[in-house]
Parts: structure tokens; sequence; C-alpha cells
């Protein structure tokens, strides 16, 4: 792409997209280019909409992947190009509602236990206590940590918004004997080769698959499901949905309702109708 990809770039950091953002549209544009073989700028409305069928019915991509490369395609064409010719009529695929395991308290405790050093302990132990996704646990940096209001800062979270979650005086105890040990200088979570970057965020992507094997876990969850778990136990415990929103950088109450669905004390006070039935007793055989 060469300069429509420097335009491109440019035009999504004048508007403050994510650098994940910025990496996924582009990707998406040079997927559109490498299927065709020719500069995106010469490509029409039904190429485009021959391209979106591809990626849905031949490469069966995600309904959420799908709907990456819309925004990334309809981007480029009418802000990067100002195409105002195309109208990209492009229907976004529905995404199924497909609700996340949730570990049990229980579990969670066996997973810290099955942390392979006190690094991953101390990852495992933050990532569940504040309810940070993987990115902002890896861009957590020492000056975040707020030892005297008892919370911990997220710089630029999803959304690109700052916000304080919680911070736990075992969670703190925690931190302060990962710092005696590793002595970070500024990352909390440095890289291992180079300490003046940040950690991968594949790195505690692994060691939680590591670990929760070694204890035993069978549910189908990536260390997102810490998240899960932060919101799902603080709701069982009693804590409202828009408090959690807050902790969690929910933009929409609707995003934190969904751990409604999840809460074990929400669906075990509900009673089945089937029980508010007056049946005879079962005959005995």
């Amino acid at each position: 792409m060469g300069k429509l990809r420097e335009r491109m770039h440019e035009e999504m950091v004048l508007r403050g997209m994510s650098v994940r953002t910025q990496e996924s549209y582009l990707a998406a544009v040079a997927g559109l280019t490498k299927h065709y073989g020719c500069s995106p700028d010469t490509i029409g409305d039904e190429q485009v909409r021959s391209y979106v069928l591809h990626l849905l019915v031949e490469r069966k991509l995600s309904a959420s992947s799908v709907n990456v490369a819309v925004s990334a395609i309809r981007f480029f064409f009418h802000t990067t190009l100002k195409r105002k010719d195309l109208h990209l009529d492009l229907p976004r695929p529905k995404r199924p509602l497909k609700l996340p395991y949730v570990l049990a308290r229980e579990e969670i405790v066996n997973l810290i236990e099955a942390a392979d050093d006190l690094r991953e302990r101390t990852w495992f132990m933050t990532a569940y206590g504040t309810g940070l996704r993987v990115s902002e646990l890896c861009a957590l940096e020492l000056g975040h940590i707020d030892a005297k209001r008892m919370c911990l800062r997220v710089e630029q979270g999803k959304g690109a918004k700052d916000r304080d979650t919680l911070l736990s005086p075992r969670l703190l105890q925690q931190l302060r004997t990962y710092w005696q040990e590793y002595r970070p200088a500024h990352w909390l979570f440095p890289a291992a080769r180079d300490p003046r970057k940040r950690m991968d965020e594949q790195i505690p992507q692994r060691a939680f698959r590591a670990a929760r094997l070694r204890a035993g876990i069978t549910k189908p969850c990536g260390i997102h499901g810490l998240r899960h778990a932060f919101a799902t136990h603080l709701l069982e415990a009693g804590v409202d949905v828009h408090t959690i929103g807050r902790l969690m950088g929910h933009s929409d109450i609707r995003s934190t309702l969904h751990y409604f669905h999840l809460a074990r004390e929400h669906l075990s006070a509900t009673p089945s109708p089937l029980d508010l039935l007056e049946l005879p007793a079962p005959l005995s055989s």
C-alpha cells in the first residue's frame, strides 16, 4: 500500500485510535489488497462486497473479525480516500451471544497455587484482584500503584480512558514482595529480555494456560477469564453493577449487565416454575 498505508495511519493517529485498532485496520485493508492483487484505491463496491462474502463463506472468519474488516474498509475509503462515490452498504454479521465460563473461587485459588513462580503468581493475583484486561496488565507502571488511596490507576485503557480500580491489602503485599524480588524500574511487569520494554501480552496468556492445566481446570478460558471472575464474584458479593462497570472501564452499562447471567446467587435465588406447582406426591413403584 505504501503511501496509502501511511495516509491511513496518519488519519487514525489524528483520531486518537488505539495502536491495536490501527494494526487491525491496516491488516484488514492489506488483506483486501492482497486478495485482488491491485492497489486498494482502484477497488469498487462490488469487489468489496465479494471480498466480505469471501471472508464469511470461504475463510469462515468469526462475525467479530468480519466486522473489524468492514469497519476498516469503510474507514479507508470514506475517511482516508474520501471516496463519496462508494456507498459500501455492507451489513454487519450478527455476533452470537456466548456467555464466558466463570472460574469458581476454589479454581482461582488452585490456579494461583499452580503458578510456576512468584512473577506468574503476581500476574494472576493482579488480573483477578483488579479486573484488568491483559493489555492493561502489561501496561502497568510502578507509579500506577497508589498505596495511600489503595487503588490502582489504569491509564489509557480500552477507549483511551483513565480509571482507578481496586488495590486490596493482600494484592499490595504481593506486589511489594514481587518488587523486592525482581526490582522493576519503570514497567511493573517488564519484558524479560529488555526491561525498558513492557511485557508482551502473549507471555501471561501462555503462563495462564499452562497453570490452568496444572491446576486441573477444564473450563475453556484464557487469562481474560480472571476479569470475568472479578466482575461475577463482586456481583455475587452484593456490589452494585454501576460500581463494577466503573471498575472495569465499561462505557455501556449493558456490558456489565451480562454478568447477571453468570452470578451463581442470582441463578440459585430464582425458583423454577416446576417447584411452584402443587403436584401430588409421586407414586411409589
